[in-house]
């Protein structure tokens, strides 16, 4: 009944290109539609990350079990939404004089149609809902039965689930979900109404109130979150005999130190790049005990590292460090991987199907540093282009372990076998070498995540990808050839406030609403 008057879920939405609402945006959409602070989404199946973002219309699909998720979701929150009997939500715009008020009924979904399809009702589809309405308040008797059985339908439509990429209401959608991660506001939702979105002027001055709003953090968090991948140090497994200190409470912390590193550049308006260079840090007293610094006066208090200290910047954080490593050591490869990928835009080329990867075994008789262990794929014609481009990246962040502890040797610890499973097992520590470069990058040897973040900031390269990586999440979708206008004058728009990423976002909020992104 509820699909019937909603439409079929998963279906293909008339007019120009689609894009379906991420568990983020949905949590945010029905907090901000129905006073909802459940987190819904959170229980959903897990998000595919594609070109970087779980936000990518290539990746947007509705299994089944979305399909599922999405349904029960919709019966929940309609139900909370006039529990016990009370409009919880304070969606009734009148006060019903019976159960078939049917104008009262009319108002309603009007109203709170446009707000969930972020745009105004189409005639028939405002009769389907009437006539929905009307139907569940005469087999119930109750007014709030009948608001409850249209609530569930249209949380079910595609119209709730996905916007559209055309016309002044998209532009709104457009703004809002990159701006805010959230629906439009009433403000917004009457600026399209009017048309006012499609003026230059009237453009500007909603993309700066939107700006202005405090819901402007919560989206670029979510941003951060994806682009810098906190998922893999929340889900990150470490082998607890070597790394007592990892719980979950201190990978939570981790991401909490980078959301604050870049928040505070962001907010107060300073070169974004510093998140490269930047020679201080937001600490708990766990992460302070990781650094080896003193705790904090508060938790997440601003600290200044020491002269001395060789860290810094988002490539000196325990998040970067701990996500870009395996369970029980570093993983210089992954960590070289990340910096082109994340900072620099390059895809390095997935090896050959059939590839042996394994690099050669140790043994406390015969121990090997990661150095001496990856020396294996420079000497392999077949491994040696692309490990070239990742390994010596890693390298010169050999300093730091697999949760971001400074180190001046490698620890490696063998475990007995099965024969001699009583013994007891044999730890062997190595001189570490933290020499690395960026084959291709003139003049770029660093040993620390101090020069690697000064070489990283000065380099237009990563400027660019910068621009890029905002733009890939803005847009949903991988850039072209097409683009190359909108990423140069990005580029050019950066560089020019002085790296200033408010300016970069309102830049590339206009180009998306004025060309439509996704399309």
């Amino acid at each position: 009944m509820l699909l019937a008057a909603g439409g079929a879920l998963g279906g293909t939405v008339p007019g120009n290109q689609v894009r379906r609402l991420t568990h983020s945006q949905y949590n945010h959409t029905v907090r901000d539609l129905l006073g909802d602070q459940t987190n819904p989404a959170d229980d959903f199946p897990q998000e595919d990350f594609l070109n970087g973002f779980k936000n990518q219309s290539a990746a947007q699909d509705i299994p089944p079990l979305l399909a599922d998720a999405y349904a029960a979701a919709a019966e929940r929150l309609a139900r909370n939404a006039f529990q016990g009997g009370q409009d919880n939500g304070h969606l009734l715009p009148c006060r019903p004089r019976s159960a078939a008020d049917a104008a009262c009924a009319g108002e309603f979904i009007r109203r709170f149609g446009l707000r969930a399809f972020r745009r105004p009702l189409a005639e028939g589809e405002g009769q389907r809902y009437q006539a929905l309405f009307a139907s569940e308040a005469r087999r119930t008797g109750d007014f709030l039965q009948g608001a409850q059985a249209v609530v569930e339908a249209m949380l079910q439509s595609p119209k709730f689930l996905f916007h559209l990429e055309g016309g002044s209401y998209a532009i709104a959608s457009r703004l809002s979900y990159f701006l805010w991660d959230t629906m439009p506001d009433d403000a917004l939702l009457a600026s399209a109404g009017t048309g006012e979105l499609e003026t230059p002027t009237g453009l500007q001055k909603a993309i700066r109130r939107l700006m202005a709003d405090p819901r402007a953090r919560q989206a670029v968090d979510e941003f951060i979150s994806e682009w810098l991948r906190f998922d893999l140090a929340l889900g990150a497994v470490k082998d607890h005999e070597m790394y007592p200190q990892f719980t979950p409470e201190l990978a939570q912390a981790m991401t909490e130190e980078t959301r604050r590193l870049i928040a505070d550049v962001v907010w107060n308006d300073r070169n974004f790049l510093e998140i490269f260079t930047a020679r201080y840090a937001f600490l708990n007293s766990d992460l302070a005990a990781i650094y080896g610094l003193p705790a904090p006066a508060n938790e997440f208090d601003k600290v200044v590292f020491p002269a001395s200290s060789d860290r810094a910047g988002i490539l000196g954080e325990a998040l970067f460090l701990t996500a870009t490593s395996k369970p029980g050591d570093t993983s210089p490869t992954v960590r070289g991987l990340s910096v082109r990928e994340l900072f620099l835009c390059q895809q390095v080329p997935d090896p050959p199907p059939g590839t042996n990867s394994n690099l050669p075994p140790i043994s406390a008789a015969r121990p090997l540093t990661n150095r001496e262990r990856l020396k294996m794929h420079v000497g392999s014609p077949i491994c040696a282009g692309c490990h070239s481009l990742m390994d010596p990246i890693g390298l010169g962040l050999e300093r730091y372990d697999a949760i971001g502890r400074y180190r001046e040797q490698q620890t490696i610890r063998f475990m007995p076998d099965h024969e001699h499973r009583k013994e007891k097992p044999v730890t062997v520590t190595l001189p570490l070498d933290p020499r690395g470069s960026i084959t291709g990058m003139a003049h770029a040897e660093f040993s620390s995540s101090r020069e690697l973040g000064e070489l990283l900031a000065a380099s237009p390269l990563c400027g660019e990808c910068m621009v890029r990586q905002l733009f890939r999440y803005a847009w949903g979708r991988k850039e072209t050839s097409a683009d190359a206008g909108v990423i140069q004058k990005g580029v050019e728009v950066f560089r020019g406030s002085q790296f200033r990423w408010k300016e970069l976002m309102m830049f590339l909020a206009s180009s998306m609403a004025i060309q439509g992104g996704g399309s």
